[in-house]
């Protein structure tokens, strides 16, 4: 493998849970650095992945970037409804762990602001320790 910088520009609405956490995986199995910078938005699982950089953070000045919890959809009889609430709230618990690790933040503030949607500017991304720099 190439062991040059990876830039990333992440633009996004967010997206697949499971697809997300694939790149992540292949972020930081790579030798490479991956850069990640935010031009527009970085919702969601798009937060998620802007944050799992492995070199460098960015965002433009104006990127606008949201963190919440797992959505997820269930339907079927009330027994496969339970086992994919269960696991959804063992993604749940996961993904704030790991959110909580990449931004250098306790748990519990990661799991109380995740409950609702929570929008950030790059000045407060910053200061969540969601990226690390905001280029100008």
């Amino acid at each position: 493998l190439n062991h040059e910088d990876i830039q990333i520009y992440i633009s996004s609405p967010g997206g697949s849970i499971t697809a997300g956490l694939a790149i992540y995986d292949t972020m930081h199995y790579i030798q490479a650095k991956v850069n990640t910078i935010v031009v527009g938005m970085a919702m969601s699982m798009a937060a998620f992945l802007l944050a799992s950089g492995t070199g460098k953070r960015y965002a433009l000045p104006h990127a606008e970037i949201m963190i919440h919890q797992p959505y997820g959809g269930m339907q079927g009889v009330v027994s496969d409804i339970d086992i994919q609430a269960k696991r959804l709230l063992k993604t749940k618990a996961q993904m704030n762990q790991m959110l909580a690790e990449l931004c250098h933040q306790p748990v519990e503030k990661i799991a109380h602001d995740t409950e609702r949607d929570y929008y950030m500017s790059a000045q407060e991304a910053k200061e969540y320790r969601l990226i690390d720099e905001i280029l100008s």
